[in-house]
């Protein structure tokens, strides 16, 4: 029979503990995103539908996004037990040099439009967590104020090669002379993928009224302050403007490039050169063969060909196949620090983050970059605990298994 007796106000206080309130609005906020998808909601509450739907969305029917992250959860690891994990080294060499975690920023465009701290928000907080920071050639913050702001860290450069060969070049020349270690040679956009999301939103470059956008920034207002108050956008490589993303994008791009063009590229940089947007592993085979110093597995975020390969599917095969030759990178999909280390396990040497960057921005400038990279660094040391791996090195194949949901027919 159970003993009842009344509680003493004593041991009622000691049992009623309050917190103590959080004043400041952003932190508060902040620290209640405990998941990259949680900064996601918080993004699309604080931002424009335009420009939150320009970094949310993809291509099309946004399959090959969609696939993506699919794909990270349709996994399996295996842990191993009673090994010593009480610390693990979550160090990453990559593109010769070091990284504290296996993960970077990966390059974005337009990112003032997202938040008006933009790639200085990023360089900085990828500089505090001793990260690398890539900086996009359709960035609104120029080379040298990357730098400057992160003037110690590794800065890598993502090349578009432009209808006017002049601005690649020129932009080349400034990365080099600003002391970035790597140059992203990007090799999948030769024109626009047909973003609908911006398409039907009417999202251009800049940005366009009407009554639906006046609207959609009444509950908003604090973008508009910034966006308004702040120095104007501009494009290191965009010589005009006035147009969607889309046009913007086909105006520039040069649906010739070749690898020629990857031989004069190289011929320039006198840094790592890498190539972005590989999607097969014979094109990965003929790269390694060129003797190119990295590959980065990637179909843009979804963003340009529909139904494109999955890059965490590919992974396995292209690391077999070209691995112990040079270094591979991963990107589109990850949302998780579990991404990252089954990434790694199955042969990446390093994963790029571009949306759930994008994410923490919107929903907290600087701090909201810094929120993303407290929250993908304590998933990966929790889930290298759990399998019991102390280095990244430990990690391998066996420690991942690709569940099966899309399976190719036979013909």
């Amino acid at each position: 029979m159970v003993h009842r007796q009344f509680p003493r106000p004593a041991e009622i206080l000691d049992l009623m503990q309050f917190k103590k309130p959080e004043l400041n609005a952003k932190k508060r906020r902040l620290d209640g995103a405990l998941t990259i998808y949680d900064l996601q909601r918080i993004a699309k509450r604080r931002t424009p539908k335009a420009a939150f739907d320009y970094t949310d969305g993809s291509a099309e029917g946004e399959l090959s996004l969609s696939r993506a992250r699919q794909a990270f959860e349709d996994i399996q690891f295996h842990p191993s037990i009673l090994k010593d994990v009480s610390a693990v080294d979550t160090r990453a060499q990559i593109f010769g040099g070091e990284s504290a975690m296996p993960f970077g920023i990966a390059p974005t465009g337009f990112t003032r439009l997202m938040q008006t701290e933009g790639e200085t928000a990023g360089a900085g907080a990828a500089a505090a967590a001793g990260i690398p920071f890539t900086l996009s050639t359709l960035g609104t913050t120029s080379i040298e104020n990357v730098k400057a702001t992160n003037p110690h860290g590794r800065n890598w450069f993502q090349l578009y090669v432009m209808r006017q060969r002049e601005i690649s070049y020129g932009l080349v020349e400034r990365a080099a002379a600003a002391g970035f270690d790597t140059l992203m040679f990007t090799v999948d956009t030769p024109v626009a993928g047909a973003r609908l999301r911006d398409t039907r939103n009417g999202f251009s470059i800049p940005p366009q009224l009407s009554l639906a956008t006046i609207a959609n920034a009444i509950p908003r207002p604090w973008w508009w302050w910034d966006f308004l108050t702040t120095p104007k956008l501009e494009f290191a490589s965009l010589s005009s403007t006035g147009g969607t993303v889309g046009e913007l994008l086909d105006s520039a791009m040069d649906p010739s490039i070749s690898f020629e063009d990857l031989d004069i590229i190289r011929a320039m940089w006198p840094g790592k050169l890498v190539v972005k947007g590989v999607q097969n592993l014979e094109d990965s085979k003929k790269l390694v063969d060129l003797g190119v110093d990295g590959i980065i597995l990637s179909n843009h975020g979804g963003r340009q060909l529909d139904r494109a390969p999955i890059p965490f599917h590919l992974l396995p095969e292209v690391a077999r196949e070209v691995g112990h030759h040079t270094d591979i990178a991963i990107d589109t999909g990850i949302m998780n620090g579990a991404d990252i280390v089954a990434s790694i396990a199955l042969g990446a040497k390093f994963t790029l983050v571009g949306r759930a960057y994008l994410y923490g921005l919107m929903a907290g400038g600087r701090e909201g970059v810094d929120r993303m990279i407290a929250i993908l660094s304590d998933q990966i040391v929790r889930t290298m605990k759990l399998l019991e791996v102390q280095t990244l090195e430990e990690l391998t194949p066996a420690h991942v298994t690709q569940l099966q949901r899309l399976v190719p027919r036979a013909p």
